[in-house]
């Protein structure tokens, strides 16, 4: 079960996350956020992580020539495009980054579409992205789409497993759920999330009959 860390705004909370077993760590860069990093202070934290973590630069709406910028300067390895990016302006980055994360709300038809956006991998996140609002996770009808799914929206220690069972997600994305106060995590909280992800994806039964082993898949920290 892949597990990322959403929110990260300072070294001691990207070590901390690291250190309790996060795959991933996300540097929000939307304007207004409680959450959002300057691209300098990002970098000045990625250049002193531990390799075999996925570093990931948060962006809505923003120009596309910006993300590219903002993700190479600050010496991150993949975007999530969190807003409402064309399927022209998404590919525009896929080919200049190393991975690209399309978000997609619930229950969006475009999802459908994902090979328009040339995603490295999908994230299905609530009506309202950001609000740690959970949603109705039927509205995930389980379909194989040819991409990695990580699901997000409400997660917290208490329901992770639960959602973990219901969906099946390939990973599972947190920020709000983990956090002390905006943009602080507490490591009691960021520890029992990795855990409860974890032993849950670990209790799911392999599904070979839907394991495409030449999708494109998200950086996987086992190559290194």
């Amino acid at each position: 079960m892949f597990v990322k860390i959403c929110g990260i705004t300072t070294e001691e909370d990207a070590l901390l996350a690291i250190g309790m077993g996060a795959d991933a760590l996300g540097f929000n860069f939307v304007p207004g956020s409680s959450r959002q990093i300057r691209p300098a202070v990002a970098r000045d934290i990625v250049r002193r992580l531990p390799g075999g973590v996925l570093t990931v630069g948060i962006f809505r709406d923003e120009l596309k020539e910006t993300v590219v910028q903002t993700v190479h300067d600050a010496g991150l390895q993949a975007a999530q495009l969190h807003g409402r990016e064309s399927a022209e302006d998404s590919s525009w980055i896929a080919e200049r980054v190393p991975y690209l994360i399309k978000v997609f709300v619930a229950g969006d038809p475009a999802i459908d579409e994902l090979d328009r956006y040339s995603a490295t991998a999908v994230l299905v996140d609530a009506p309202e992205p950001g609000s740690g609002e959970v949603f109705d996770w039927s509205l995930l009808d389980g379909r194989e789409r040819g991409r990695p799914l990580i699901l997000a929206g409400g997660l917290d220690p208490k329901n992770v497993a639960q959602a973990v069972s219901v969906v099946k997600p390939w990973g599972v994305d947190v920020a709000s759920g983990v956090e002390a106060s905006p943009g602080v995590k507490d490591p009691v909280k960021v520890r029992e999330f990795v855990m409860n992800a974890r032993d849950a994806g670990n209790s799911l039964e392999p599904k070979d009959e839907d394991f495409d082993p030449d999708a494109p898949r998200p950086y996987d920290w086992r190559d290194e």
